[in-house]
């Protein structure tokens, strides 16, 4: 049995290993190492505060210059910024009487996917931000032709830049305004284009075209001063009363439109068995005519009618 006193000895003993004392056979630290080690370990913690704090310090300008000074708003030859808000936009060094019309058939345009992917009526969406981004891949700083810009509704599943190649090869085509090549468009991002061409949400649509007081009733598309507003449900479906694809469709839309901008007024059905003029309202009806979606042939015909008065 121990004694008390080899007892207490012991425990004084353990107490001593416990805080670090040297022991009689030189196990443990000295009270020199042992400050010597929580002087590192401070200096460590300090240092690891440093490094927190400056990061957090970069995480917050980081932020800040994002929300302040966003990078997408230097572009030299923005509107201003990509984003631009729905609103009147100028008629200036456009023709003008605006007019509101939807353009239904079309033959297939030279960009037409036969295989293109359907699109559910349901995914296209009615209303959306009313901000608009610019095409960008295809534009020009300089060069002669007729300036135009293409802008596409935000959030509602069309990419610009693929928008303004299908509005390229339109306007590019010999059957269409380029009228065997006496005429030229080029794409611009600034404000030197002299038309517009905006595709968004039916709801934008009307509120867009409704300044010009045309009353578009969410389905068609419009022409006001030197802007083009294309519904989305027409780029993205065809019409109903059209048999080919959307794609092909959306040549009649940029056509008609278009040579509205041109000065163009609206035309009727030539004779029975005849192309629709491009100028036509054919979704109000054939009138006995074959469905067409361009303005000339491609020996450079133009495909007109009587006008509508």
């Amino acid at each position: 049995m121990h004694s008390e006193s080899t007892r207490r000895i012991r425990g004084a003993s353990g107490a001593r290993r416990r805080r670090g004392a040297a022991t009689p056979g030189g196990r443990g630290p000295s009270r020199a190492q042992t400050r010597k080690r929580s002087a590192q370990r401070r200096k460590q913690r300090q240092r690891r505060r440093a490094v927190f704090a400056g990061a957090v310090v970069a995480v917050a300008a980081a932020a800040a210059f994002l929300l302040v000074d966003p990078p997408w708003q230097h572009d030299d030859d923005a509107v201003a910024a990509d984003r631009v808000p729905t609103g009147p936009a100028s008629t200036a060094a456009s023709p003008p009487s605006p007019t509101a019309s939807a353009s239904p058939k079309a033959p297939a345009s030279p960009e037409a996917s036969p295989g293109e992917t359907e699109v559910d009526p349901d995914s296209v969406p009615e209303k959306g931000s009313g901000t608009f981004t610019v095409a960008r891949a295809a534009v020009t700083t300089s060069g002669g032709g007729n300036a135009y810009r293409v802008e596409v509704e935000d959030g509602i599943g069309v990419d610009p830049d693929s928008a303004a190649e299908d509005v390229a090869a339109i306007l590019d085509d010999p059957r269409g305004w380029n009228e065997q090549g006496t005429r030229s468009f080029r794409q611009v991002a600034d404000d030197s284009a002299g038309l517009v061409i905006r595709i968004g949400t039916p709801a934008t649509t009307d509120k867009l075209c409704g300044q010009y007081d045309l009353d578009t009733g969410g389905e068609v598309n419009c022409r006001g001063g030197k802007n083009v507003m294309v519904n989305l449900r027409r780029w993205q479906l065809g019409s109903p009363t059209f048999d080919g694809s959307p794609a092909e469709y959306r040549a009649l839309i940029i056509n008609h439109e278009v040579g509205h901008w041109l000065g163009h007024g609206h035309e009727t059905c030539p004779g029975p068995g005849k192309p629709a003029p491009a100028m036509m309202q054919q979704i109000k009806g054939l009138k006995g005519c074959v469905s067409n979606a361009w303005p000339y042939t491609a020996d450079g015909t133009y495909l007109g009618g009587p006008a509508v008065p």
